[in-house]
Order: structure tokens, then C-alpha cells, then sequence
């Protein structure tokens, strides 16, 4: 009889330490299991958090004032807005020969001002803008290097550029406010006659307004499509 019995128990024995090794390799897939729903459970949560804070931002912007369709023309200017860019162009002709292209920044740059009792006018912003004239077949081009304040131009420079890269350091002529002023008061003289004048900088002030308005919720809707992305 207890020869009958041994083998029975190292059988049991057998059955029930392969039983038990078997529940013990399960555990860890288990557990690793767990933990990646877990991860996903949080990864979804933090994407959705994401989302929703876009949503209200963009819904903000729209209610507080949707972008305008940008405008294509400014008295004889017409107007390239170079859409997902930080930068517009402006291009006329003047007489006969004169080709005039104004490349202007987005606000690229304040200042800040004494607190007239205004929300919001505690800065002003500015705005970097560059004149190129060129005439007919000649392939110098004047350029001018310009601020746009809110109510005012200001040059800073200019010079004339040619076709020679040869030189490794040319000389670019001296700051604007070192010249002569009669000089200056010339130079904004003829600005002003191909219409690059105060009016033009109140005009940019506008237009980058809604263009900063207009990339920045672009901007938001691009993050949104690419975060619900699955």
C-alpha cells in the first residue's frame, strides 16, 4: 500500500509545483499589463487636457475678435501677405523707372511708455521694415532700413546695394542720425513723396494686428490636428 501511495504523492508533488511555477510566470505579464493601461489611461488624459485648453483658447480668440480676410491693397501699394510667415510685402511702382518693394516683420520689438491711464498702452510696439528701390535695367538697389512705430517711421539706415559680392566687409555708410539734418529731413522728404510715410506706419500697426492674430490661431489649430492624431 505505501508503495502504491509515494508515487501518488510525488505525482501531486509534480502536478502542483508546475501548477505553481506556471502562476508564477503569469504574474509579471499581468503586471506589465496593468501598467501599460494604466500608461495609456494617463497618456489619453494628458492629450485630452491638452485639447480642451486649445479649444478654449482658439474659442477665446475667435469670441474676443475673429481675424479679418487681410487686405490686398494700401493706397497704391498692393500686398502679399506671405500666409505662415513672420513677414509682409508691399510692392508699387513710381514713375517711369522706379520699382519700390517694402518688406516688413511682424512686431518684432517694444519700448515702454509712461502709463496714460489706457489698458494696454504701457508699450509700444515696433515693427522693422526694409525699402528696396530699384530703376529699370540698373542693378543697384537703394535700401533702406526703416521702424515702424504706431503713429511714426523712423529711419535707422541706407545704403546702396550692388551685384559685387567680392568684398568680405563693405562699408554701409554711417548710422542716419550722424548725418547732416537738412540731409535727413531730404531723405524723408522723398520717403514721404513715394508715399512711405507716417500713414504707412499707422497702416502696419493695423495690418500686423490681425496677422499676429490671424498665425497665432493657425497656429493653435495646427497643434490641436496634429495632437488628436492617433
Amino acid at each position: 500500500m505505501a508503495s502504491l501511495i509515494r508515487p501518488l504523492r510525488n505525482t501531486l508533488s509534480s502536478h502542483c509545483l508546475k501548477t505553481l511555477l506556471l502562476h508564477q510566470r503569469q504574474k509579471p505579464t499581468s503586471l506589465f499589463t496593468s501598467r501599460n493601461y494604466i500608461s495609456d489611461m494617463r497618456k489619453s488624459a494628458f492629450q485630452g487636457n491638452i485639447l480642451r485648453l486649445l479649444r478654449n483658447e482658439i474659442q477665446y480668440e475667435q469670441e474676443r475678435g475673429p481675424p479679418k480676410q487681410p487686405i490686398t491693397r494700401f493706397n497704391s501699394f498692393t500686398i502679399d501677405d506671405r500666409p505662415g510667415e513672420q513677414w509682409t510685402r508691399l510692392k508699387r511702382k513710381f514713375g517711369e523707372k522706379e520699382d519700390i518693394t517694402i518688406e516688413a516683420t511682424m512686431f518684432d520689438g517694444s519700448i515702454p511708455v509712461s502709463n496714460s491711464g489706457k489698458v494696454g498702452d504701457d508699450v509700444q510696439l515696433h515693427i522693422t521694415f526694409i525699402v528696396n528701390i530699384s530703376k529699370g535695367g540698373d542693378s543697384n538697389i537703394l535700401e533702406i532700413m526703416c521702424s515702424a512705430w504706431p503713429d511714426a517711421i523712423e529711419i535707422k539706415k541706407l545704403f546702396v546695394r550692388g551685384d559685387d559680392r567680392t568684398l568680405d566687409l563693405p562699408y554701409f555708410g554711417p548710422e542716419f542720425k550722424e548725418l547732416d539734418d537738412e540731409l535727413q529731413d531730404s531723405l524723408y522728404e522723398f520717403l514721404e513723396e513715394r508715399s512711405i510715410n507716417d500713414e504707412l506706419a499707422t497702416f502696419l500697426h493695423e495690418y500686423m494686428k490681425n496677422k499676429d492674430k490671424t498665425e497665432f490661431v493657425k497656429w493653435l489649430e495646427t497643434v490641436k490636428s496634429y495632437i488628436e492624431k492617433k
